[in-house]
């Protein structure tokens, strides 16, 4: 208080000195007993580094415009006092820009004597080297590095520990939190999105696969009533609650689980969405009503087993198998006593295998061998399908697949279930190897029989093996061979789609319809069945569109047999046109330096030149068609156009000169290059580097 300014500046330097000295020492203190009293369960005061706002980091500094004041944060040594406006930006720049976030809360970098000190730093490395550190909020863990610290955080996340032992708060906030999907609530934990760390996982990109499995199962519920259906993997029991939500007393609903924490969180779930629950006991008093005026068809029943068990010891009409990754671990048991005429479908989420991406692994689990093609994703469904094929015919029964979806996250198939064996032998007979061709991805199954043929290489279509140096094919599979798909059975899905209102399937389904049939119509009926006639699906009577035979009926009773008869086999010849097997890709087989149609046209064109063909689900670019890949190509180049250089704009599809050009390309490809004629002032270059006698085996090739 001295009136002298030396005097007074050097008292004020002694003093803070002093007070960040002491600072200094309770912040060690305050670290230290930290560390030692991590077990704790009382609340603590939060670090001063923690802060929700940055003012309240600057009331920490008491900021005033006349007077220097230190970082609250920093040491004298390493950041003097300064005044208001200069300590303003090194609190925003240097501590708050880069701290950590963790539910409104800030843990801004700290360097304070906190953190131990290596034993090799020594002088003035000691303080330039040591500082910074940061204070997690939730334990008492100092953390270096920033992303190590935002690491540390995700990890108690993970665990769920979110509550702070620092931070006194008047009531700690749930851990679970509620989501709703198809008017249904389910309690998640915070890391349900991380299968490895939680007991309920919940995966929102998987709504269109769970919309897929409930519209087969309200179709299946159509055909009988009251039928018994399975959810084999709970987990937060999502699909279960949805089943038994709107369809109510057409199914009797069974949610099991071996985790014992995912059973008591399906039994949440259920009194969440005024369920009854039906605990595995033989005691009818265990049993627990939630809701006024419920029936007893609202009753759910969860059980704690391991998903073998409960499929060898009881009987079901449709069983879903979801296990995290691949699902032939419980094949053998969902159809040892699946019951005739069933229904089983299976989440298959081990794409790194399927989608040969991890080739050996697929060869464990499913005994194929692969390589990655243009059709990879449906050479995945295949390969699923065969490993249910093999599972179903230990069982002696049969399967048809009624639906095969391959997406990015997921493969879903859907498969009846036929007993006796000669479902069984039909079924195991369409389980053939692939021969693909390595240079133009053109693929056949091979002949069904047992004898060695001395050349294989001539039931491929096209001629790389006489053109190209070394062996060009290799042996895929084994794989299924037949359909992917059931358009009587995916129209119903398409109405059962409908009438629930699920809007993400319907484009889908109405994809997969197209596909099934392979065409480009988009005129789909989804009237009531009510105005269908029945018609027989695989032993099961189901409704279809009503293509009656009274309207051939003509007088005479002879011949309006004849003609009943002669249209119930023209209608069961059409049922039983396949797809064809397998895609191309119009981008993998687009000519070098030609601008290719778009596809919808190019669809037509296909489809003029008397080829089935529709767009498939698999791949947004592919093309389904019946047409060899050398037509394939030809029709390709014929209807593109030459890409013009010199920065002038490409010209419409149909004019004269492109015309002219696809006439020679269309000449040049029969081998005519004596016919074709180019002009002399031919500036697209086409002449020079298409047209010639070995153009297919260089654009395979390329």
């Amino acid at each position: 208080k001295e009136k002298s300014n030396n005097l007074g500046v050097k008292d004020a330097g002694s003093e803070m000195e002093t007070e960040e000295k002491g600072m200094e020492e309770e912040s060690t203190r305050e670290s230290d007993s930290n560390i030692l009293d991590v077990s704790s369960d009382y609340p603590r005061e939060k670090h001063i580094s923690i802060q929700r706002h940055l003012a309240d980091l600057e009331k920490l500094a008491n900021l005033k415009e006349d007077e220097k004041k230190p970082c609250p944060l920093c040491p004298e040594e390493k950041f003097k006092a300064c005044y208001s406006h200069k300590l303003h930006r090194h609190l925003q720049n240097l501590h708050w820009k880069v701290s950590v976030e963790f539910e409104g809360y800030r843990m801004c970098i700290c360097h304070l004597a906190c953190h131990p000190v290596k034993p090799n730093l020594v002088g003035d490395q000691t303080f330039s080297k040591m500082g910074a550190h940061y204070h997690c909020i939730i334990c008492s863990a100092t953390i270096t590095r920033r992303t190590d610290m935002i690491g540390h955080i995700n990890r108690h996340v993970n665990k769920g520990e979110t509550e702070s032992r620092f931070i006194t708060v008047p009531a700690p906030r749930s851990s679970h939190e509620v989501l709703k999907e198809l008017a249904t609530d389910v309690q998640v934990l915070p890391n349900y999105s991380t299968p490895q760390k939680t007991d309920s996982y919940f995966n929102p990109k998987m709504k269109l696969n769970r919309q897929l499995i409930f519209c087969a199962l309200a179709v299946l519920a159509e055909e009988r009533k009251p039928i018994e259906c399975l959810d084999a993997f709970g987990a937060t029991g999502i699909m279960g609650l949805q089943w038994a939500k709107h369809l109510r007393s057409s199914v009797k609903v069974t949610i099991n689980d071996c985790n014992e924490n995912s059973v008591t969180m399906i039994q949440e779930n259920c009194h969440l969405n005024k369920m009854k629950v039906k605990l595995n006991t033989k005691e009818d008093d265990n049993d627990e009503a939630l809701g006024d005026g419920e029936e007893n068809t609202d009753t759910i029943e969860v059980t704690k087993m391991d998903a073998n068990v409960i499929m060898h010891l009881r009987s079901f009409d449709f069983i879903h198998l979801d296990p995290y990754g691949t699902s032939v671990n419980y094949l053998d048991s969902a159809f040892r006593n699946v019951r005739n005429l069933g229904i089983v479908s299976l989440t298959s989420t081990d794409t790194s295998s399927l989608y040969a991406k991890a080739q050996h692994v697929a060869l464990r689990h499913y005994g194929c061998n692969i390589v990655r093609t243009e059709y990879y994703k449906e050479l995945a469904a295949r390969i699923v399908i065969a490993a249910v094929t093999r599972a179903a015919a230990r069982c002696n029964k049969g399967i048809e697949v009624l639906l095969a979806v391959a997406l990015e996250h997921f493969v879903l198939v859907v498969v009846r279930v036929l007993r006796g064996p000669s479902p069984a032998d039909n079924s195991a007979k369409k389980i053939r190897y692939l021969i693909h061709c390595q240079w133009c991805e053109e693929r056949i199954f091979q002949r069904e029989g047992n004898m060695v043929e001395e050349n294989p290489y001539q039931q491929l279509p096209c001629d790389c093996h006489g053109s190209m140096p070394g062996k060009t094919a290799v042996v895929l599979g084994p794989l299924w061979s037949g359909a992917l798909f059931n358009t009587g059975f995916l129209r119903r899905m398409l109405f059962e789609a409908v009438q629930y209102g699920l809007d993400e399937a319907q484009p889908l389904l109405k994809t997969l319809v197209c596909e099934a049939e392979c065409t480009t119509s988009k005129h789909f009926a989804t009237h009531s069945p009510c105005d269908e006639n029945k018609q027989e699906e695989c032993g099961v009577y189901i409704k279809t569109p009503n293509n009656s035979a009274e309207s051939y009926l003509v007088p005479g009773k002879r011949k309006s047999d004849e003609v009943i008869r002669n249209a119930a086999k023209r209608q069961k010849a059409e049922n039983s046109a396949e797809h064809p097997a397998f895609y191309y890709n119009i981008h993998r087989h687009s000519i070098k330096g030609m601008n290719m149609p778009k596809l919808n046209k190019f669809l037509c064109y296909l489809s003029e030149a008397g080829y089935r063909v529709s767009r498939t689900h698999f791949d947004p670019m592919g093309v389904r068609t019946n047409a060899p890949l050398a037509q394939f190509k030809m029709i390709l180049m014929k209807y593109s156009t030459p890409t013009y250089t010199g920065g002038q704009a490409e010209g419409p599809l149909h004019r004269a000169e492109d015309v002219q050009a696809g006439e020679q390309v269309e000449a040049a490809a029969d081998g005519k290059v004596e016919d074709a004629e180019f002009p002399e002032d031919d500036k697209s270059g086409v002449a020079a580097a298409v047209f010639t006698k070995d153009y297919p085996a260089r654009c395979a090739a390329d």
